[in-house]
């Protein structure tokens, strides 16, 4: 399968389209691998513009486009901004109505749908393969890719039926999109869709973009401890229990006032009672998570996107088809499980390029919650989760550059960033040599725990060790018995895994990629023998310093429209109006209409006749036409 195509008409479509004038970086690689005839797999950041990827291919291919995504919401979103920028497409799944279904298939039958999205579980019933039986099928989208593998963060079987389908199309290209693979996920992928495979005579080509979103600042706080000055951050009298994870969001939610943002919780009971606790407080916030009827949770969706309710309190099933671009922060309440399960959240805020900020609240507690959600977990299974959860871990107890531990995760080297806007590490000008200490006395004593329970252990079992504790597995190996049992007590079991983290980054343990086994390399067991000094970055969480965040910029896009032009913020705040109006009217969230960018773009130049529309961010043709008379009646009212 391949087709004509050129870049200049490729930006055309995009300018007529979309409205844009340019590509992202990466995204015409992606696009012409596709139109040349190449299996692709393509991992992209979180808003780096994955979704274009496939959209314009679609435009230049005959037939039609299959994506296969995860969720409702995804697809109804992905639709609506489609159908605004004048590409026919629909979506197949289980909220339409009898009707509605069988309109929809006649569309495709018809040939007069470009796009056709739908879930694994709908793209392998018999009734979809007949449907598509009489039908071209000229890419086959998957996005989440991720989902496929098991070494993934979020793994969903049905995604392996995926590949059977590929058999009954094989004139269908196939595009692999994800934000989130290292290169074993990646691999998987690769092979469980044969991407390239002599089977489909397809070629192959990889992307991968970078993992970097300079625009989001992150931060992590310990939670553990009391409750210091929560008092003061109240807006009224409770009774509520406040913890200290409480007191911290309650400061950081001052700091980020008429702010839109997503907090993250564990359990629905969580996000519960923190939703009222916050209702109570007077912020404008609602919950989101399985427990709730379909009706309220997407109710509070709609008034979230619509920018009627600011800040939704949720678990993870909150976010994937949320492509709400002024999103200004994301607050993990509880640690999530991946770091790859993070990267995908904290990109749900700065779409629009402009700052945001990402808040981790840590304590070694969460740790032990996650690993009891995953006893059931065995194999290959439990194996990835447990390094999932190791490199959560490290993260959120590092003492040194948190971007470039989160980019050499995903294999990428770091970044160049502004410091006062990378990280809290950074931030706080504490460089990792300034924050070195002499911890050669529990350096000792955790590499001689290793050394005598026989290198046999992972981070855990040895801890429980140094820490004295009774399990019974500790008294059936008699390690009760041994002379490092009980002698690590001055530290808690988060600040051991700390030290155990920061002597794997200092080369003086070695970790199994299978079972986390913890073992001394020579450098460790000559120090250990000539009781050489051991300085180290640690900082036990009583002894943390103070972080605060400086103020910087980054992102690609800055506003630029100065407060002092007063036409222009008269003609910035009727626009909002008006998107509010058509959004209402459409049944759509506001970004469909117009983002904030392209509004602000509309209040700077301050067009007057239709032909400047087409050089505002994100107006094409399509919408030019649809909207250029509202535009320029709004522009002229407040010129006069």
């Amino acid at each position: 399968m391949q087709c004509n195509f050129s870049e200049k008409s490729l930006i055309s479509l995009l300018k007529k389209h979309f409205g844009y004038k340019s590509f992202r970086p990466g995204q015409l690689q992606v696009i012409e691998s596709v139109l040349s005839g190449n299996d692709t797999l393509a991992v992209m950041p979180t808003g780096g513009g994955k979704s274009l990827c496939c959209q314009l291919p679609a435009l230049v291919l005959k037939g039609i486009t299959i994506v296969v995504s995860p969720l409702i919401a995804l697809m109804q979103d992905q639709v609506s901004q489609l159908e605004e920028a004048g590409i026919e497409a629909l979506f197949l799944n289980s909220s339409l109505t009898l009707d509605q279904y069988s309109l929809n298939t006649s569309l495709i039958r018809g040939g007069k749908v470009k796009i056709v999205y739908c879930a694994p579980e709908t793209l392998v019933t018999e009734r979809m393969q007949q449907l598509l039986a009489n039908v071209q099928v000229s890419l086959l989208t998957i996005d989440e890719a991720h989902c496929i593998s098991e070494w993934g963060h979020d793994f969903r079987p049905e995604y392996r039926m995926i590949a059977s389908v590929r058999a009954q199309h094989p004139e269908a290209v196939c595009l692999a999109m994800t934000a989130t693979a290292t290169q074993t996920v990646r691999n998987d992928i690769k092979r469980s869709l044969k991407l390239g495979s002599k089977t489909f005579g397809f070629g192959f080509n990889e992307f991968v973009s970078t993992f970097n979103r300079p625009n989001i600042f992150l931060e992590v706080k310990s939670k553990a401890g009391s409750v210091q000055n929560a008092a003061a951050l109240l807006k009224k009298p409770t009774n509520f229990r406040l913890t200290r994870a409480d007191e911290l969001l309650l400061e950081f939610l001052q700091a980020h006032k008429n702010e839109s943002g997503i907090i993250y919780c564990f359990s629905r009971k969580q996000v519960d009672e923190l939703t009222e606790f916050l209702q109570e407080q007077n912020y404008k916030a609602l919950a989101y998570h399985a427990g709730l009827s379909d009706t309220e949770r997407a109710e509070n969706q709609r008034l979230f996107v619509q920018d009627e309710v600011p800040i939704i309190v949720a678990t993870l099933a909150f976010g994937m088809g949320i492509n709400k671009p002024n999103v200004r922060f994301v607050v993990h309440y509880d640690m999530p499980k991946s770091l790859e399960q993070y990267y995908q959240e904290i990109g749900r805020a700065g779409r629009d390029g402009e700052n945001a900020h990402a808040l981790l609240l840590y304590s070694y507690g969460d740790t032990n919650k996650i690993r009891f959600f995953m006893q059931d977990k065995t194999g290959t299974e439990l194996a990835a989760a447990e390094n999932q959860l190791e490199a959560m871990t490290a993260f959120a107890q590092s003492r040194t550059c948190r971007r470039s531990l989160l980019l050499a995760h995903f294999g990428e080297p770091p970044a160049e960033s502004n410091p006062e806007f990378c990280c809290d590490i950074c931030s706080s000008g504490l460089n990792a040599a300034e924050l070195e200490t002499d911890v050669t006395i529990p350096a000792q004593k955790l590499l001689s725990a290793i050394l005598r329970t026989g290198e046999k252990f992972g981070a855990s079992y040895v801890i429980d060790v140094l820490l004295g504790s009774r399990q019974k597995r500790i008294l059936d190996y008699g390690h009760n018995k041994l002379s490092v049992f009980g002698i690590g007590t001055e530290f808690s079991k988060q600040d051991w895994y700390q030290l155990v983290n920061l002597l794997i980054d200092a080369g003086f343990l070695r970790k199994s990629s299978d079972y986390q086994v913890l073992s001394l390399t020579r450098d460790a067991k000559d120090t250990l023998r000539d009781r050489g000094e051991v300085r180290l970055p640690f900082v036990p969480h009583t002894n943390a310093p103070a972080q605060t965040q400086k103020s910087g910029k980054a992102g690609s896009y800055k506003r630029i429209l100065d407060s002092s032009d007063i036409k222009g913020m008269a003609i910035l705040e009727a626009l909002k109006e008006m998107r509010r109006k058509l959004a209402k009217e459409a049944e759509v969230p506001p970004y469909v209409i117009f983002g904030d960018r392209t509004l602000e773009d509309i209040a700077i130049k301050k067009p007057v006749v239709f032909s400047q529309l087409t050089d505002i961010y994100g107006i094409g043709e399509i919408k030019a036409e649809r909207y250029g008379d509202f535009i320029i009646s709004i522009v002229r009212e407040h010129q006069t």
